[in-house]
């Protein structure tokens, strides 16, 4: 018989990867991801023919080479830092828990590891996404596939979900911990620059449709608390606050975007912009990803430094993710025991 190691379980969920960077697994990984009605939120059919007659058959070639790009020796970084944070936060938790690791895309799958948690018979799970702002194409969707397959269980244990923590204070001094090695006052400008969403789906958050006219870039309130655009400013506030950065040294971004009516400003844009005014330098952070991931290392890394490059700029400077940082450990051991 199995021993159970505790009586708490507690499931990590990160976004996910394609099993390699093949064609085939990229194709299936992005076939999953875009079809997802969280992600694309557009009637069934229009969905489907966009998705599965248009945008993965062009698209699944293209990304398999940035992805055999983003490869090391260890696969997959986003996977590869997920599963060392896994296996930190269970020798933080101690004998009571256990710690499981799923992706909301691809492997290890939700479903896969809910079953291997349901065989343990926890008397409580505890679901902390690895997303610091919510978002329904992210946080949302992980969390509504974790309830699907619960709530097919016959025993139904204690389950709490951890939705964001964008301003807990590990997880900000994680990130300065993260920039303590670069020397702001070498950079012409600063980027805080996370991953974009269509308009309409921030809009969505509010009762009026409209997520404009809610000060999302100066407040959190008791409307935009759930806003992505809101708590994406709320996190970069308190990490220029304490590295001491005046509004006028940074701008805060949304990259990755599939078409013009996404939140602005573009990441890409905006650097091309700095270095026509001359900049030389860019620092730029990713406070929404918790692991580097293609995002990071290629879109920013390569792609913008090649941007800013044809500009006239010299240097793109990334400010690597939470990783494995130990910070960051610390947070979601907080978050699991605290929250």
């Amino acid at each position: 018989m199995n021993s159970i190691k505790g009586k708490t379980g507690v499931l990590l969920i990160n976004l996910g990867t394609p099993d390699s960077p093949s064609v085939g697994n990229v194709r299936s990984y992005l076939s999953q991801f875009l079809n997802d009605p969280r992600v694309i939120d557009i009637p069934w059919l229009l969905r489907k023919m966009l998705v599965n007659l248009i945008i993965v058959p062009f698209r699944a070639p293209k990304s398999a080479k940035i992805y055999k790009e983003l490869w090391t020796d260890q696969g997959s970084p986003l996977l590869y830092y997920s599963e060392k944070v896994q296996k930190m936060l269970d020798k933080e938790l101690g004998d009571d828990y256990s710690v499981h690791l799923a992706m909301r895309y691809k492997n290890p799958s939700i479903p896969s590891v809910l079953e291997e948690m349901k065989k343990r018979n926890y008397q409580k799970i505890v679901v902390v996404t690895m997303f610091p702002q919510y978002a329904s194409a992210s946080t949302g969707s992980a969390l509504e596939a974790v309830m699907d397959e619960i709530k097919k269980w016959w025993v139904i244990p204690d389950v709490k979900f951890i939705s964001q923590y964008y301003d807990h204070p590990l997880f900000i001094e994680a990130i300065l911990d993260r920039a303590g090695k670069y020397n702001l006052d070498d950079y012409d400008h600063i980027l805080f620059s996370y991953h974009g969403l269509p308009v309409r789906q921030v809009d969505k958050v509010y009762d009026s449709g409209v997520c404009e006219g809610h000060d999302c870039e100066s407040a959190i309130t008791e409307e935009n608390q759930y806003c992505y655009k809101a708590t994406c400013f709320a996190t970069t506030r308190l990490l220029a606050e304490k590295l001491g950065i005046d509004e006028s040294r940074y701008t805060v971004c949304f990259q990755s975007r599939l078409d013009k009516n996404w939140l602005e400003p573009f990441s890409d844009k905006v650097v091309e912009q700095k270095a026509k005014e001359g900049a030389k330098k860019l620092l730029v952070f990713s406070p929404a990803f918790t692991a580097d991931c293609l995002e990071t290392i290629i879109e920013i890394g390569d792609e913008y430094q090649e941007i800013f490059e044809e500009h006239g700029g010299e240097k793109v400077q990334l400010v690597e993710s939470l990783n494995d940082h130990p910070l960051w450990v610390e947070c979601l051991k907080d978050l699991v025991l605290n929250r």
